[in-house]
C-alpha cells in the first residue's frame, strides 16, 4: 500500500478528481474536487492537501486535508475530509493508513490537532478522535464533529 501525495505528484491530480467526484460529489458540487485539486497543486498555502491509497496499481481510498469542511465551526483547522475506502477493500483498516498519514502531515505543519465531521459514531474513536461539539452545514444538515490531537 502507498499513500501518494497529489501535490508531490500531481501526474495522479486527474485520478483524484475522478476518485473525489465519483465518491463525493453531486451534481451540484462535480466542480469542487476538480477546481480544489488543481489549484492546490501550485498553491503557496499548505492547505488544502490530497491523498490516493493505492495498492498494486489500483486506487483504493483517498482522503483530504483541508481548511473547513463546510461546517460552521470555521475556528477549528485542518480538517480531514473526503476519507473513503472503495467497498470491496474494506474491513482491513485501511482507512487508518490514509488517517494516520493525514495526521503525520498535520503535525508536520505544526498544527496541534486535527478535525473532521461526520455521522459515524463508533469508527473514528478507534484511531484517536473524540467527539467535540455538533456543527451545522450551510444546505441545513448537521454532523458530529470529532477531534484527535497531534
Amino acid at each position: 500500500m502507498t499513500v501518494i501525495s497529489i501535490r508531490e505528484q500531481p501526474e495522479y491530480a486527474q485520478d483524484a478528481i475522478r476518485f473525489f467526484q465519483k465518491h463525493w460529489a453531486t451534481q451540484y458540487s462535480e466542480r469542487v474536487y476538480e477546481d480544489c485539486i488543481l489549484n492546490c497543486l501550485d498553491s503557496p498555502s499548505p492547505l488544502p492537501q490530497w491523498y490516493l491509497l493505492h495498492d498494486n496499481g489500483q486506487i483504493i481510498g483517498g482522503a483530504g486535508l483541508i481548511t473547513n469542511d463546510f461546517i460552521s465551526r470555521m475556528d477549528l483547522y485542518p480538517w480531514l475530509c473526503a476519507l473513503y475506502i472503495e467497498k470491496p477493500c474494506r474491513g482491513h483498516a485501511h482507512g487508518s493508513l490514509l488517517i494516520e498519514h493525514i495526521k503525520k502531515q498535520a503535525k508536520q505543519s505544526g498544527y496541534g490537532q486535527l478535525y473532521l465531521c461526520t455521522d459515524h459514531v463508533g469508527y473514528y474513536e478507534r484511531y484517536g478522535f473524540a467527539y467535540l461539539a455538533q456543527g451545522y452545514h450551510p444546505w441545513g444538515g448537521c454532523s458530529r464533529i470529532y477531534q484527535a490531537k497531534l
